[in-house]
C-alpha cells in the first residue's frame, strides 16, 4: 500500500470533496485512444474563431480556454471544477487547518454562495452568519454570476483586512449587511472534555492531516480521567476532509482489519477498498494509533450527526453504524457520497473531476442520501431547511435501488419544527444546552431519548422515547 501513501492528500468534503490521484497520464491515454467527436470539435474551434474576430473587446486565447474548461467541469455536476493556481494552492493549504479568511463552508446554489456551514470560533460563527444564508454582495459586487473560486478568493486575504458581505436569510424581509474582519483560521480539528462523570465528549469538526493524532491525544486524556462508561463521537456540522482522517477514525474503534468505506466508478484505479489497517490510513509509515487505551474499542458509544455532516463524517458514522459499533442518533446527513479526483494540469493548476461514489461497508451508498440515524433526536436550535446534496443541481444519482426512492422525503422527516423566537439562536456544542447531546448521554446510561426538546414537544403531537438494546 506504499502507492497509497505517495498518492497526496485525499480531501472530501461538503462544499469541495476531493481525492487527489496522480493518476491523470493514465486517463489521458484511455481517453486519446477514444475517438473524437470531430463534428462537435468543429464547432467548438467555429465558436472560438467567432469570439476572437467579432467579440466587443479583444479577449485572450488563455480567458477562452479557461472558461471553456470551467464550463465543461461545472456543467456536470456541483463538485467538479477547474482549480486555476491560486485554487489549488488554497486547496492543499485548507487541508492543514490553517488559511486567512473568514470561517464559512460555502457552496453554490441558484448562482449565489450558499453558506453549509460557519466554522467554529471563526470571524462568521461570532458574527451569527448561518446555514443556509444566502451571500448576494462581497463588498460592493454582486455575487451572482460569479465562480465560487472567484468568491472564496474574495472572502480569503490577509488577516485584520475587512469585507462587508450582503446576505439573505429565509424570514427576513431585508438583507442583512455585516462588515467582518478577517483572521488567521487555524481549525481545531478535534475538542473534548467530561460531560460528567463516566461520559465523554469528542468533537470532530473538519478531518485534517493531524485529526488522527490529536484524537488519539484527546481520547488518553479522557481515559486517564477514570473509567469511562460512554463515549460521544460528535460529527455534527463536520463537513467532511481528508480520506485518510476519516479511515483513521473509525479505525480507532473498529476491529483491526474491519472494511470501513469503498469506492466504485468507471475506471480500475477508481474501485479501491479502504479498511482499518494503518496501510490505508498512515501518512509517513507510523501507525498514530497504536497508544490508544484498549477501553477505547470496548466502550459503548454514540454518534451525533445532523444535515451538516457530510462526506468524511458520512463514511464514519456509516462505518461505526454497519459495524453496530455505535448508535447514530440526531438527523439525516447531507448526503456527498461521491470522490472528486484531483488532476494535475500542468502549471500548478488541475482539474477536480468526480470519479467514483462511497459506499459504507454494507454497500450503502451515502450519495444524495446520507445516513439516516439510528434515533432520530432534533436540535431545537436548528430552525433552517437544510439544503441537503440531494437539492443540489446536477447532483450525481445514487447508484442502488433506494435511489429510487425520493431522498428529500427522508430529508423531510429530519427538519427542525418551528421553535419560538427565544430558541432560535444556535447553542454552543457540547454545553449544558446541548440538546442532543443531552439524549446522547441519556441513551448511554439508559435512559428514555426524547426526539425533541420539551418545549417543541408542547407544540407537536407526542413521539415515543426510545430507550438502547
Amino acid at each position: 500500500m506504499q502507492k497509497l501513501r505517495s498518492i497526496g492528500f485525499i480531501a472530501i468534503g461538503a462544499v469541495a470533496g476531493v481525492l487527489v490521484s496522480l493518476n491523470f497520464q493514465a486517463i489521458a491515454d484511455r481517453a486519446a485512444r477514444a475517438p473524437l467527436p470531430i463534428e462537435e470539435l468543429r464547432a467548438f474551434t467555429e465558436v472560438f474563431g467567432a469570439i476572437k474576430t467579432n467579440y466587443v473587446e479583444p479577449v485572450e486565447d488563455k480567458k477562452l480556454i479557461t472558461e471553456a474548461i470551467n464550463g465543461m467541469l461545472t456543467g456536470l455536476d456541483p463538485h467538479s471544477a477547474y482549480l486555476d493556481q491560486e485554487a489549488f494552492k488554497e486547496l492543499q493549504v485548507g487541508t492543514q487547518g490553517q488559511f486567512g479568511g473568514l470561517g464559512i463552508e460555502v457552496g453554490m446554489e441558484d448562482g449565489f454562495v450558499k453558506v453549509i456551514s460557519p466554522i467554529e470560533d471563526t470571524p462568521a460563527f461570532k458574527a451569527g452568519i448561518k446555514p443556509n444564508d444566502l451571500i448576494v454582495k462581497l463588498d460592493d459586487t454582486p455575487v451572482k454570476g460569479m465562480s465560487l473560486n472567484d468568491a472564496v478568493k474574495r472572502m480569503r486575504g490577509k488577516p485584520n483586512t475587512q469585507i462587508t458581505l450582503t446576505i439573505s436569510r429565509k424570514g427576513e424581509s431585508t438583507p442583512i449587511v455585516v462588515t467582518l474582519t478577517r483572521a488567521v483560521i487555524r481549525v481545531q480539528s478535534v475538542k473534548s472534555k467530561m460531560i460528567e462523570p463516566g461520559f465523554a465528549w469528542v468533537r470532530v469538526s473538519q478531518f485534517q492531516e493531524a485529526t488522527p493524532e490529536n484524537m488519539v491525544k484527546h481520547l488518553e486524556g479522557l481515559f486517564k480521567q477514570g473509567n469511562v462508561k460512554g463515549l460521544v463521537l460528535d460529527l455534527r456540522n463536520d463537513p467532511g476532509g481528508l480520506l485518510h482522517g476519516a479511515v483513521a477514525v473509525s479505525a480507532a474503534f473498529l476491529p483491526p482489519k474491519s472494511l470501513v468505506v469503498s469506492t466504485d466508478g468507471r475506471a480500475e484505479d477508481a474501485r479501491k477498498k479502504f479498511y482499518a489497517s494503518p496501510d490505508d490510513y498512515a501518512r509517513r509509515g507510523d501507525d498514530v494509533l497504536k497508544g490508544l487505551p484498549a477501553a477505547v474499542k470496548s466502550v459503548p458509544m454514540v454518534v451525533l450527526v445532523n444535515g451538516g455532516s457530510a462526506s468524511a463524517s458520512e463514511i464514519v458514522a456509516g462505518a461505526l453504524q454497519d459495524a453496530k459499533r455505535a448508535k447514530v442518533i440526531g438527523t439525516q446527513t447531507f448526503g456527498k457520497g461521491s470522490v472528486q479526483t484531483i488532476m494535475p494540469l500542468g502549471n500548478n493548476t488541475a482539474i477536480k473531476l468526480t470519479t467514483a461514489r462511497y459506499y459504507t461497508p454494507g454497500g450503502r451508498s451515502i450519495q444524495a442520501l446520507g445516513i439516516t440515524p439510528d434515533i432520530v433526536v432534533e436540535d431545537p436550535s436548528d430552525t433552517a431547511t437544510r439544503v441537503r446534496e440531494a437539492d443540489l443541481q446536477r447532483h450525481l444519482e445514487n447508484s442502488k435501488a433506494q435511489a429510487k426512492e425520493d431522498p428529500k422525503k427522508e430529508a423531510a422527516v429530519t427538519r427542525a419544527k418551528p421553535v419560538t423566537p427565544a430558541e432560535q439562536k444556535p447553542i454552543e456544542l457540547g454545553t449544558k444546552d446541548d440538546f442532543q447531546l443531552s439524549q446522547a448521554i441519556a441513551f448511554l446510561k439508559g435512559e428514555p431519548v426524547q426526539s425533541q426538546s420539551p418545549t417543541v414537544a408542547q407544540q407537536q403531537p407526542a413521539s415515543g422515547d426510545t430507550k438502547p438494546n
